[in-house]
């Protein structure tokens, strides 16, 4: 496991144990509350406090949920992930603003801790945000992420009677609300353990894929599925082929080459793009990929072990300018970056914006690939909507 990998894992039990205070159970046919994120990013934050739901089934004007036509993907290419901390009602505005360009949002809502266990985080299943989704013609397709490690899921996804009752857990997700799929977010199990176990990992997440995709295209619901990038360094849990052929989309996220407990660096770079395309397109249809970009970075303290501090674009931006130090960009990895100091401490942040995306969606187009992602909406310059349409 190479030295990231381990520190996801490290980091990922330490905030599933801070969570757990208001982790419930999801019981045969209903959702509970709690549920937290995946890689570093999509675990950077603690729960906030739910959205309002109607209590009387609908959306809280009236609408049953669902009621609205599923959204078509003419003329949209960009995914995107709703979180459930910070500003959520921002977030789900900013999904209602670039609608013409989103055909799906995911709400970063649920955590699978067992076979047959879902848990939620406060907001998860919020009518109104399904609703209103829908009627913005945006599919709904929420997040699912495990707390698993490689040890425990490797012999879960091999027995088939424990994979067909996480199936069933999954199934009952999809079917508690007006939802038009899942998105699998499995990172600890491939973050963790040894090589053998992963590779047991690897072919018992393909059998999963197969099995899970299968169901639910027989209920009309999309199955997707999200990935780490597979280059020769990281993401080998992953079976790419196969995982391509089961899902109806395999996103790809492009960030967190460095991240928060490792070394200051660009979250992405050309090069890196450069190697994890290559190998997915030769693996996976083209029209079945995602590229996910960063909308975010990290602020580290050159000397100190501690992790960095997570920053959305906005809050980057303004440091810089609190600070009054002077935007760079570095051309290499391309992605903007600036130094600061607060006493003797001198602080490296990293991270993305528009002119960054500019420069990575070439390598996209050489690639033949068109569909773009997002971690996550609220975080991001709003310059990458323009950078996305053309503009």
């Amino acid at each position: 496991m190479d030295h990231a990998s381990a520190a996801r894992a490290r980091l990922g039990i330490a905030f599933l144990l801070a969570a757990s205070g208001v982790a419930a159970a999801l019981s045969p046919g209903a959702v509970a509350q709690d549920r937290t994120g995946g890689t570093a990013a999509h675990r950077a934050h603690a729960a906030m406090p739910p959205p309002a739901t109607g209590d009387d089934g609908t959306d809280g004007t009236g609408e049953v949920p669902g009621a609205k036509a599923p959204a078509t993907e003419t003329g949209r290419t960009v995914s995107a992930w709703l979180p459930y901390w910070g500003d959520t009602r921002g977030a789900y505005r900013d999904a209602l603003q670039h609608a013409a360009q989103l055909h799906t949002v995911s709400p970063f809502w649920y955590r699978a801790t067992s076979a047959t266990t879902i848990k939620s985080q406060p907001g998860a299943g919020d009518r109104q945000v399904v609703a209103g989704l829908h009627k913005a013609g945006i599919k709904v397709v929420p997040t699912v992420n495990e707390s698993m490690d490689a040890a425990t899921m490797a012999p879960l996804l091999h027995d088939p009677a424990r994979r067909g009752a996480h199936i069933r857990a999954l199934l009952r997700l999809v079917a508690s609300r007006a939802y038009d799929g899942v998105d699998l977010d499995y990172e600890t199990m491939a973050t963790t353990g040894t090589a053998r176990m992963r590779d047991r990992v690897r072919t018992g997440y393909a059998l999963f894929a197969d099995e899970l995709c299968a169901k639910l295209h027989a209920r009309g619901k999309s199955c997707v599925i999200t990935v780490m990038a597979r280059t020769a360094h990281s993401g080998k849990a992953y079976d790419y082929a196969r995982l391509g052929k089961a899902a109806d989309r395999v996103r790809i996220m492009g960030y967190d080459l460095h991240w928060a407990e490792g070394s200051p660096g660009p979250l992405s770079s050309l090069a890196w793009y450069e190697e994890f395309l290559r190998y997915a397109t030769g693996t996976v249809p083209r029209d079945k990929l995602e590229i996910a970009f960063p909308g975010y970075g990290w602020d580290w303290t050159r000397g100190v072990k501690a992790r960095a501090k997570h920053l959305t674009w906005k809050e980057a931006e303004a440091l810089r300018r609190r600070k009054g130090v002077a935007y760079r960009f570095d051309t290499k990895s391309g992605t903007p970056h600036f130094t600061y100091r607060v006493g003797r401490a001198v602080h490296d942040v990293w991270y993305q914006d528009a002119r960054g995306v500019v420069a990575h969606l070439p390598l996209l187009r050489k690639y033949g690939v068109r569909n773009a992602g997002l971690w996550a909406l609220g975080f991001e310059d709003p310059g990458f909507w323009k950078v996305l349409r053309g503009e």
